[in-house]
């Protein structure tokens, strides 16, 4: 039967393709096919049920025919096997079958699924197939979409006419209209409504500025625009200004100077008016609001407020007038002066200007009644001294005025300056002039000063100071000049004076003697005069003018001068050496004697022990005892030493012009290390080599002197009792080192197949051979030695295994300090060369090495 039904399906369904309608139709006679003709509404993006029967068909099609077209194409079918989705599907939305039906549900349906779904469903009755046909006309609505609000001249002119048009992109009419404003207020009111977009509101005015939207609505939604702006162009309207504070007076408005005045212009105007503000036709300001903060007596005048419309290019205007009422200005002027050559006072109050002028009086108990003046703008008083008016006396003078709420004053002191005059000297910079200045500050009034000097080296009277130009070198040496000053409030006058002298130096000491390279320092000291003195200078012992130089040190101020003399030489340093200045009135200079000295020789020492301090011959301990201690003369000690042969001398061809060369290099060489304490009296000389015999000496030195040195000596052997015990140990010792040695041998002679290369290299033909194992040749010895920054080189024959040469140094060792070492090194040479190298100490620069 599922085939019959499946011939059945692919026989109806070309037969579908010409005679389906869009009305409903059912055949009920047996073996015709049934038809079943819906609409079905849907909305883009929603999701929606296409029915195909109440009862799930054996046996089912879908198809799609889009309209305006007679084809039909499959969408999704089940021939019993399940059912298949086809490439149609995807683009008529997320089409699927609903489990246990043939009802098709499809998702986020699109615009395109809009048209004619036929279903052919197939159903095995038990006498012969029966096939429905179900027409489902699926109509896609679109929803109304946001609509958009367009407005011609959003900013009309008042009296124009306007028109509004609400636009709508998508939605399935028919579409309704409501057209909406918000006041100022916040009142949302609903004025208009149609079916059509457009809207025309004539004669508009101000009233209608607001915000405005539209509305627009069908059966499935409803939505509205964003509100837009609609501004009302006007105005401006005749200006209104309000002043602050209000004082109305018969020419207009009037305020008091200082007070802050406020002008405030507001002209009705869409746009926004703009505001200019003139004073007296000169433009002054731009803004509303024109703010005059402290106003002043000159700002008096006529204010224009211009109010105009830039977007019409229409204005507006209103003028006021402004009168300001003012004191004079500041507050009383007070002062006091000397009158009748500053013997008595004179009293000044004025206060000019204003309107109307000011009223001045003096309120001060030592004015007299009958002096007080009428009220004027300004007033003198004389005030007779004669020390009778009290010191720091203080005379007040009041002012009024209407426009004041509080009365001003004014308040001046007469008092006597501070201390007493001051007098001073100073020289110009070219030194062309001596200015004497004389001052006596303070006080009011202020004091008279006057010169007068020997020779009519005088200068008359100024106020509060007074300078008297004398010319460079015109100046009376011992003379008094002296200065006077005059107060009011004085009976007696005041006076300083000046004593004008030459400058005077002085030194420490006149002979000043050092030993040779050290350094010494001349003073010069200027004493305390009152005129000042040019810069200190200094000449050396030729009698020229000393600068900073690598030999010469200046240090030196106004009132001294340190001359240093570096490295001190015997011969070019000694002399007499001069300081010289002047001042205006005269000049002076100083000899000093420098004294060089050559140091003395040092004293001798003697050797007084020289012991090896132990049998391994390495180490030596030398005592000495200097001369003349007491007397001192000497910064350290030399400890020389030089190696004179070989123990048991060499063995070889060549041993008896090795013996020579080292010979001959004990005769030249010594090798030198410095003790810099001159109280060490022992030493230890350590890292020698046993083989070699050594003699020693000692020299003392100072600071640029070599003493003369001490008879060489050779160390002696230790003498002690533990000789023998030595010896034994020594033949035990080798006795126990055979043993491990003799049964290496033997295990190697037993294994040579297994370690043939180490037989070979023990018993080889070529060390079988009986002579010495010499790596170098008996001719050459190197040896070298480093110290102090100096090194020297000479050569000698000799074995370099043979040079008694120290592990690093010969090391030295005191009871009181750690000695400067030099290092010896012996380097070796080959068989065809022959090189030595001998250091030999530069003792003049290791004598500079030890001065302080």
């Amino acid at each position: 039967m599922s085939a019959q039904l499946l011939g059945l399906a692919f026989l109806y369904l070309p037969c579908s393709l010409v005679t389906f309608t869009t009305h409903a139709l059912q055949i009920n006679h047996t073996g015709e096919v049934v038809y079943h003709d819906t609409n079905v509404y849907g909305v883009v993006d929603k999701a929606v049920i296409l029915e195909c029967g109440t009862k799930e068909p054996d046996l089912y099609i879908w198809s799609f025919t889009k309209p305006g077209t007679d084809a039909i194409k499959a969408v999704v079918y089940n021939l019993g096997k399940g059912p298949k989705i086809q490439n149609l599907a995807e683009t008529l939305g997320q089409p699927t079958v609903i489990s246990n039906s043939a009802a098709v549900s499809i998702e986020n349906l699109p615009l395109a699924a809009h048209g004619l779904f036929t279903c052919q469903a197939f159903y095995d009755i038990e006498k012969e197939p029966v096939v429905y046909y179900y027409y489902v006309h699926l109509i896609v609505q679109v929803p109304i979409s946001k609509p958009n609000l367009l407005v011609r001249d959003a900013s009309p002119v008042e009296g124009s006419t306007i028109w509004m048009h609400c636009s709508v992109e998508n939605g399935t009419g028919p579409i309704q209209y409501m057209w909406q404003y918000d006041t100022s207020s916040g009142n949302i009111t609903t004025f208009a409504q149609s079916n059509s977009s457009n809207i025309t509101i004539t004669n508009i005015n101000r009233n209608h500025r607001g915000w405005y939207r539209c509305v627009a609505s069908n059966f499935i939604n409803s939505e509205s625009s964003d509100w837009s702006w609609l501004d009302i162009i006007y105005g401006p309207d005749v200006p209104q200004i309000d002043v602050t504070p209000n004082s109305i007076t018969e020419r207009g408005y009037s305020a008091l100077e200082t007070e802050t005045v406020s002008l405030l212009c507001q002209a009705q105007s869409s746009p926004v008016s703009q505001y200019v503000w003139f004073y007296n036709n000169s433009q002054v300001y731009t803004g509303p609001q024109l703010t005059v903060t402290n106003v002043l007596r000159m700002q008096t005048g006529d204010y224009t407020c211009l109010a105009q419309n830039v977007q019409l290019n229409t204005r507006s205007r209103k003028t006021i007038s402004l009168t300001v009422y003012y004191p004079p200005d500041g507050s009383p002027s007070c002062s006091v002066e000397p009158a009748l050559n500053h013997t008595s006072l004179r009293l000044l109050c004025s206060w000019p200007g204003g309107f109307p002028a000011a009223s001045l009086r003096w309120t001060d108990e030592h004015i007299i009644a009958g002096q007080q003046t009428n009220p004027l703008t300004s007033t003198a008083i004389w005030l007779p001294s004669g020390g009778l008016i009290p010191n720091n006396s203080l005379f007040t003078c009041l002012g009024l005025h209407p426009a004041l709420k509080q009365p001003t004053e004014c308040s001046t002191r007469a008092y006597i300056p501070p201390a007493d005059p001051v007098c001073f000297a100073y020289v110009t910079n070219n030194k062309e002039y001596l200015m004497l200045s004389c001052s006596w500050d303070g006080g009011a009034p202020k004091a008279l000063v006057w010169w007068e000097g020997p020779g009519g080296q005088s200068k008359g009277g100024e106020e509060n100071s007074n300078i008297l130009i004398l010319r460079y070198g015109t100046v009376r040496n011992g003379k008094p000049y002296t200065c006077y000053a005059k107060h009011p409030l004085l009976v007696q006058t005041k006076a300083c004076r000046l004593t004008l002298e030459a400058p005077v130096l002085l030194t420490q000491r006149r002979v000043v003697s050092v030993y040779e390279g050290s350094d010494v320092q001349l003073t010069c000291n200027l004493r305390a005069n009152y005129l000042p003195a040019n810069e200190i200078t200094w000449f050396n012992n030729q009698g020229i003018d000393v600068r900073d130089t690598s030999k010469y040190m200046l240090l030196q101020t106004s009132a001294w001068a340190n001359l240093t003399v570096r490295d001190t030489d015997e011969t070019q340093d000694s002399g007499e050496y001069r300081c010289s200045t002047s001042n205006a009135v005269g000049g002076a200079e100083i000899n000093i004697t420098l004294v060089v000295k050559k140091h003395p020789m040092p004293p001798n020492a003697t050797l007084v022990r020289v012991t090896y301090n132990s049998r391994q011959r390495n180490e030596v301990e030398l005592e000495w005892q200097v001369e003349l201690e007491e007397d001192g003369g000497w910064t350290g000690f030399f400890i020389e030493h030089r190696w004179l042969s070989e123990r048991g001398g060499r063995r070889g061809k060549n041993s008896n012009d090795s013996r020579e060369k080292t010979e001959e290099r004990a005769s030249q060489d010594w090798f030198s290390n410095i003790i810099q304490d001159p109280d060490v009296r022992s030493h230890t000389v350590r890292g020698l080599t046993p083989t070699f015999t050594y003699e020693f000496r000692i020299r003392p030195v100072n600071h640029r002197t070599i003493g003369h040195p001490s008879a060489a000596k050779i160390p002696v052997e230790l003498r002690n009792n533990v000789y023998p015990a030595v010896i034994g140990a020594a033949i035990g010792g080798m006795i126990f080192a055979a043993i491990p040695t003799f049964l290496l041998i033997v295990y190697i002679i037993r294994n040579r197949n297994n370690n043939p290369r180490l037989h070979d290299k023990l018993f080889s033909s070529q060390h079988s051979q009986s002579r010495e194992n010499i790596n170098f040749s008996e001719d050459d010895i190197v040896s070298s030695d480093e110290g102090m920054g100096n090194t020297g080189r000479s050569s000698s024959p000799g074995p370099s295994t043979s040079v008694p040469q120290l592990p690093s140094s010969l090391a030295y060792t005191s009871q009181s300090t750690s000695p400067i070492t030099h290092n010896q090194t012996l380097p070796t040479s080959d068989d065809n060369e022959s090189m030595s190298d001998t250091i030999s100490v530069k003792r003049t620069k290791v004598i500079h090495a030890l001065t302080p």
